[in-house]
């Protein structure tokens, strides 16, 4: 038996009930950028995408077809719209109290201590732009070779550092360093390498980014790893839950790079009679279009990942599932630059079984391990509730 999951990361589908304590009523992410962009989505209408509650059908976009899989929408529990939070919920993780943030930047002590760290100063420390930071920090970071520290509204505290000037395992090291120091009432979920290269206003090597998380919890990958279950790790992922309860591990470029490398490792799967989970996160939407309120740009991605979807599909062996989810909202058309608190898409497929099958509002992220769990015989009694029964 073989669930494949993607994420497509942070392609909401609608405002969550509590938005407003996120300055978020009204944003939806899917509909919004398909008004401002249309473009056709007909592999991902044909699974049920039109089906969605509140996702919208109009000629040359979503097409209101009969759902040739399971669809519904995914409600999170824990309190954020980050990544971590996200991911965490999907393998049954949730939280109690949202991650820490620091709207003003990071206090003086700790910038100290990661200066003592390092041995230079740093440039910036307060919530900007990933692309505006290296545009307005990177010409005096050449002259001082002091790495960008900077935020956002979620719980991350990123390095950016050009890569002709700090060597990549030179900005890594510094990373761990800031994660060793980001603990207890100080600890964010993730701490980020964002090189970049060439000539003003710079180029972010995407790449050689890597996130440094906090240890999660024990999660339904750690219950699949030790029921004996490939647990397979594509693109981001394994760096979401700090690398624990994987089998395997494979790094990606970018969307087109994390799809070819889906597809191939399902197919080896299929051949192998491989048992177990490919988990992967197609980060695109949200790191170039999302952040950067790109709507045409997200568009086009979109698009992109529909073309591939056939691909993924015929690759799925028998009784293979696949499910297609995602974490948050970044709604390209929002103030601002950070995620928006949104609902998680959720569609379904399961070679050769029932089509048309609506999963309804989920109460929580957490279904989704609970049924991979459910589906590949793993024991699970954390939170979440399986659909493994309703789509096979």
């Amino acid at each position: 038996m073989l669930v494949s999951v993607i994420v497509l990361d942070s392609v909401g589908v609608g405002e969550l009930p509590d938005a407003a304590a996120f300055g978020d009523v009204g944003a939806h992410t899917l509909n919004h950028t398909l008004a401002a962009a249309p473009v056709a989505l007909p592999n991902l209408s044909r699974l049920g995408l039109g089906h969605v509650p509140t996702v919208q059908t109009a000629p040359g976009t979503v097409q209101d077809v009969p759902a040739g899989g399971a669809y519904g929408r995914l409600r999170e529990v824990s309190p954020g719209k980050d990544t971590s939070t996200g991911h965490w919920e999907f393998m049954g993780v949730q939280l109690e109290h949202a991650f820490q943030v620091f709207h003003d930047g990071f206090p003086a002590r700790i910038m100290a201590a990661f200066d003592a760290a390092t041995g230079r100063g740093h440039l910036c420390n307060r919530p900007y732009s990933g692309t505006d930071v290296i545009r307005d920090f990177g010409p005096e970071h050449l002259e001082t070779g002091y790495p960008i520290v900077y935020t956002s509204g979620d719980s991350v505290f990123q390095i950016a550092a050009h890569e002709d000037v700090v060597p990549l395992e030179t900005l890594y090291a510094w990373c761990q360093a800031a994660r060793d120091l980001l603990q207890g009432p100080d600890a964010v979920a993730r701490v980020i390498a964002r090189p970049f290269r060439g000539e003003f206003p710079f180029e972010r090597a995407n790449e050689h980014r890597r996130d440094f998380s906090l240890i999660p919890p024990r999660t339904v990958l750690d219950a699949l790893k030790e029921s004996g279950c490939a647990v397979v790790g594509i693109g981001k992922i394994p760096d979401i839950y700090a690398h624990r309860g994987f089998t395997e591990e494979i790094h990606t470029d970018d969307n087109a790079d994390g799809i070819a490398k889906t597809v191939a490792r399902i197919a080896q799967a299929a051949r192998d009679g491989t048992h177990g989970l490919i988990y992967t996160n197609l980060v695109d939407f949200d790191s170039k279009f999302g952040h950067r309120r790109d709507p045409q740009g997200y568009s086009a991605c979109l698009a992109r990942f529909d073309a591939a979807l056939p691909d993924i599909v015929a690759a799925l062996p028998s009784g293979g599932a696949l499910l297609i989810i995602s974490d948050h909202g970044n709604d390209p058309t929002w103030p601002g630059t950070d995620h928006t608190r949104e609902y998680g898409l959720l569609l379904g497929s399961v070679s050769g079984r029932p089509a048309g099958v609506d999963l309804g509002e989920r109460q929580s992220f957490a279904d989704v391990g609970a049924t991979a769990a459910e589906a590949l015989g793993a024991a699970w009694a954390g939170p979440g509730e399986s659909f493994w029964a309703r789509i096979a």
